[in-house]
């Protein structure tokens, strides 16, 4: 409003200074009606508001409790000692037990006596054997049959002061076998193969 108030007074003053003055009076003609009651209509000044710009809130930060530290683990620097080692205590020595000899038992005058016979009608094999020992003589014999049909039959005594002494008999008639015949083998004959003209076979034969 105040700025329209002083745009009609500044044109007002301007018309003012415009008009001529007439020195002599005023003039027969007559200046046309100029009225400026009003004035131009002049279109309202847009409305500028300079109100202060809104200011974002700046985010609280808080610098109460500072960073959350972690707890250090507990270390313990004490050093474990091992339980002693447990001592066991040394067996006793064992006593020493004296053993004793026995004697075995002896006899001065030993005896035995056995016997024993074979015969085979599959095999045709014949054979016996007996013997004894009394006041320290050894008497036996033992016989047998032979390949050839014949019965050999020992008899022998021994002692520490003779020694070992024997008698063989043979009692009954040798029987004389057949030669078995024996097929002759035929002679084995080399053949000889001609040799193709160019071809040796002397290294093979």
């Amino acid at each position: 409003m105040i700025a329209q108030t002083l745009f009609v007074l500044g044109l007002a003053l301007s018309v003012t200074q415009a008009l001529p003055i007439d020195p002599y009076g005023p003039s027969l003609l007559s200046a046309p009606a100029i009225s400026y009651a009003t004035g131009p209509k002049l279109l309202a000044a847009p409305a500028i508001s300079y109100a202060a710009p809104k200011l974002l809130a700046a985010p609280a930060i808080s610098y109460a409790t500072g960073p959350k530290l972690l707890a250090a683990p507990a270390i313990s620097y004490a050093p474990k000692l091992l339980a002693a080692p447990t001592l066991l205590a040394a067996p006793a020595p064992a006593l020493a037990v004296a053993k004793v000899a026995v004697p075995e038992p002896y006899d001065p005058n030993p005896q035995y006596s056995f016997s024993y016979g074979v015969t085979d009608q599959h095999t045709g094999d014949s054979k016996q054997q007996e013997e004894t020992l009394v006041n320290g003589v050894v008497q036996g014999s033992y016989s047998l049959a032979e390949p050839d049909g014949t019965i050999r039959k020992v008899t022998y005594t021994a002692d520490k002061i003779n020694g070992f002494n024997a008698i063989v008999e043979k009692k009954g008639v040798a029987i004389a076998k057949p030669a078995l015949a024996v097929a002759a083998v035929p002679a084995l004959t080399k053949i000889g193969y001609a040799s193709a003209p160019g071809l040796s076979l002397a290294g093979h034969y």
